[in-house]
């Protein structure tokens, strides 16, 4: 009984998440500019994409967000679990002092480095670049940390046979650790894929073209040029496209955020 209770629970938090992107998919469909006041008459159509398109450079944007997304999140995760797996791993002076002084860096606030980053970045001639979208979002404590706690529950056993069969130090890395930490690689690849997709602050800094910009900052210039009448089915046009690739994520990355390789890779 109680068991039921919690399913039932959980399903009714489920689906009253699930209403407002329903709402929005149903919005970005109606193509009708008075939905808010004019909710009865919704013709389902796909004017509001249409419009979308001809309005705005949406699949350069998409392909800007695509770019920077994906290179940040590969770039986050291979330095992350090579940090990760050193203060983990490798013993050496003053290890712990300097990983305390790395996660620091998760206690200030990311606004903070806005004016320094732009001013190396302006120094570097990186304005407007891929290089000031991606670099700087490669670095994050947060990634270093969850590797490091990931790694420090690595078999000892796996390491140590690894050594007994002649493997070096980076070939027990990527050949043995790093696929036992598909979890946390995973788990890391959606949070920083999302948190770079749905980036603003900086892109809009440090863009100041189309051919630059991205979706996340594109649909804030779609959003000001309207004038008078706000268009709602455009907007969550806008909010509908920017959902697909976080969502395909998720889906691909599901099936290794529950599972953990070790498991049956030592016998007791």
């Amino acid at each position: 009984m109680k068991k039921g209770f919690l399913y039932f629970v959980l399903i009714l938090i489920a689906v009253s998440m699930l209403i407002p992107f329903v709402t929005m998919f149903l919005i970005s469909l109606s193509g009708n500019e008075n939905i808010l006041t004019d909710y009865k008459n919704i013709n389902l159509n796909f004017c509001a994409y249409k419009n979308v398109f001809k309005s705005i450079p949406v699949a350069k944007y998409f392909l800007n967000s695509f770019i920077v997304a994906l290179f940040t999140t590969i770039g986050q995760v291979f330095i992350s679990a090579l940090a990760g797996y050193g203060f983990a791993r490798l013993k050496f002076k003053g290890s712990e002092t300097l990983f305390f002084i790395f996660i620091l860096t998760m206690m200030v606030p990311s606004q903070v480095n806005i004016v320094p980053l732009f001013y190396l970045m302006s120094k570097l001639g990186w304005i407007n670049t891929y290089q000031a979208l991606i670099i700087p979002g490669i670095f994050g404590g947060f990634g270093v940390f969850l590797m490091r706690q990931y790694f420090k529950s690595f078999s000892s056993e796996l390491e140590d046979a690894s050594k007994l069969d002649g493997c070096s130090q980076w070939q027990t890395f990527y050949k043995i650790a790093l696929p036992c930490a598909l979890p946390a690689v995973a788990t890391l690849s959606v949070f920083t894929f999302v948190s770079a997709w749905n980036s603003f602050m900086w892109p809009l800094i440090v863009t100041n073209t189309d051919s630059m910009r991205t979706l996340a900052v594109g649909l804030t210039v779609f959003k000001s040029s309207f004038r008078e009448i706000t268009m709602w089915g455009e907007l969550c046009a806008c909010a509908c496209i920017c959902s697909i690739p976080v969502i395909a994520v998720f889906l691909i990355g599901k099936k290794y955020l529950i599972n953990n390789p070790q498991d049956g890779a030592v016998k007791e």
